[in-house]
């Protein structure tokens, strides 16, 4: 029985550490983040890349803008393109932008400085939203973003996040364009949940529109976008059973704008996804949840797959 027993103990261990590793945190009981004295834990409708539409939550953005300073740090691992493997994306370039980031409310006169997107100014970023429990935007989308990285580079390809908790804000939303563009990446896709008012359910994808102002010119990269976007929406759907946004896009899961910063400064092709109404009860029980959240990178991650493979 002795060695029977000893025999088990490691089969079993190593059995508890992949379920930790595929649940993720949250799966049942999502972590409190404390909001920044100021801060609202709600948000406007499609609230993402820059200021959202209007909604009956309050702004994502808090405190007034102030003299911000520039971050130095050194660059990270993480910052670096990972090698492409022998799958079938070997030589393809994918870039995850998770939206918004978790230091964000601590800096917020950083956020809230403006940056020119082409056809206009909006603030650097903002903090992103939240479930009423507490579990925010961007500890949801860098978890995806994550695990979606996984996906991708078991596919071979080479796979760069915009940001992977390395840095203690941002990046702004123009940075977030350039880190795309100087990666020269084959299909970029940024990650967000939205943050409407209860009862907006479901999923939808945003298409950057022709704007052709200052430094921004998406001509080029429109018909690739749809292309992405449209193949993003229909694996999501098949592989997370979310439904289609019933409160923005006509029940398509696609919404055209040209008020993002992150789509109007991009060179290459590169769609918005928001995975869930943060506010919505039903939507937070499986944006909160770890097997969800895997079957949300699965979904994005084939989505980007079939672009890239025409």
């Amino acid at each position: 029985m002795l060695v029977t027993f000893a025999a088990l103990v490691p089969t079993a261990l190593a059995a508890w550490l992949l379920w930790q590793v595929v649940s993720g945190p949250g799966e049942s009981t999502p972590p409190k983040v404390l909001p920044a004295p100021g801060q609202s834990s709600t948000s406007a409708a499609g609230a993402s890349d820059d200021a959202k539409k209007p909604s009956p939550w309050p702004s994502k953005s808090s405190a007034s803008p102030s003299p911000s300073k520039t971050a130095t740090r050194k660059p990270s691992p993480s910052s670096k393109p990972a090698g492409g493997g022998s799958g079938p994306l070997k030589g393809k370039v994918v870039v995850i932008d998770p939206g918004h980031n978790p230091g964000n409310f601590r800096h917020t006169a950083d956020i809230n400085r403006t940056v020119n997107v082409g056809n206009g100014s909006k603030a650097c970023d903002t903090t992103g939203t939240s479930t009423n429990a507490g579990y925010t935007e961007a500890q949801f989308t860098l978890d995806v973003a994550r695990r979606m990285k996984t996906v991708l580079e078991q596919q071979g390809a080479t796979v760069r996040l915009t940001q992977n908790g390395d840095r203690a804000w941002g990046p702004c939303v123009d940075e977030r364009a350039r880190i795309g563009n100087a990666a020269k990446a084959d299909a970029v896709v940024s990650v967000h949940a939205d943050g409407s008012a209860s009862g907006n359910r479901g999923f939808h994808v945003i298409l950057p529109a022709s704007v052709h102002a200052g430094a921004a010119d998406t001509r080029p990269i429109v018909a690739s976008s749809r292309d992405l976007g449209e193949r993003v929406a229909g694996k999501f759907l098949q592989v997370t059973g979310e439904p289609p946004s019933n409160y923005v896009g006509g029940g398509t899961a696609l919404d055209t704008r040209s008020d993002l910063g992150g789509l109007n400064l991009s060179t290459v092709p590169k769609v918005f996804i928001e995975c869930g109404n943060m506010r919505d009860s039903q939507d937070a029980g499986r944006l909160t949840s770890g097997s969800w959240r895997q079957k949300a990178a699965q979904g994005i991650s084939e989505g980007i797959v079939s672009f890239l493979r025409g």
